[in-house]
């Protein structure tokens, strides 16, 4: 059984995901800010631990962190203002980074964002800076000497899920469900050797847990 830390544990990728880990045996802790969400999460079977991201210091998250497995970046502003974006994904992530750091937390998943995300509109200031914020954060987890993974999803949407994707280094852009997503993530963790890559994935035609398993052919 695997102890998954899920920051941002109330976001829409984040619930399937503890439902999924908890269908496969594995233990979610999903880190929630309102009192209101600790239900839902303890009926995905998650344990709910509290604490405003933007408030808590990295030796706090460091705590909460402690005794786990992995941690999964599932926080994000969505490019909501520039200083929601900065807050969340910016020092959010340093702070989870450096929590499993000092936790001695030796996996850590990012959920990134796809370089062609947004490009068929006009741009936006703050999504413009959401992805330049989600960029740096990528290099930062990249030079470090966690078992890293970034994941890059193509355009989320709520449809269920397939349990089909097309996962790769590079590939074409497309969409996928967060459901999907989830599964992707799972499956990841349940596979050590797929670490320190940054993938893309939208739906496809192949099953999540073959798709996974070819790049660490």
């Amino acid at each position: 059984m695997m102890k998954v830390f899920i920051v941002g544990g109330a976001g829409k990728v984040a619930r399937h995901l503890a439902r999924i880990l908890t269908a496969r045996g594995h233990q979610p802790l999903s880190l929630y800010r309102r009192s209101e969400q600790a239900d839902d999460l303890s009926a995905l079977g998650a344990v709910p631990i509290y604490g405003d991201l933007t408030e808590l210091s990295a030796d706090d998250l460091s705590e909460l962190m402690s005794g786990s497995d992995a941690v999964v970046f599932a926080a994000g502003a969505g490019g909501a203002s520039y200083d929601l974006t900065n807050a969340i994904d910016g020092d959010g992530f340093r702070k989870s980074l450096h929590a499993a750091i000092r936790a001695d937390v030796p996996r850590f998943l990012q959920i990134s964002a796809f370089p062609e995300a947004g490009r068929n509109s006009e741009p936006q200031e703050g999504f413009e800076n959401y992805m330049k914020v989600k960029k740096q954060t990528d290099s930062e987890l990249a030079a470090s000497d966690r078992d890293w993974v970034i994941l890059r999803p193509g355009t989320l949407s709520d449809d269920p899920g397939t349990g089909k994707i097309n996962a790769g280094l590079a590939i074409p852009y497309g969409d996928i469900p967060r459901e999907d997503v989830a599964l992707t993530l799972a499956t990841i963790l349940d596979m050590p050797r797929i670490n320190r890559m940054i993938l893309e994935v939208t739906s496809g035609d192949t099953a999540a847990e073959e798709a996974v398993a070819r790049l660490s052919a």
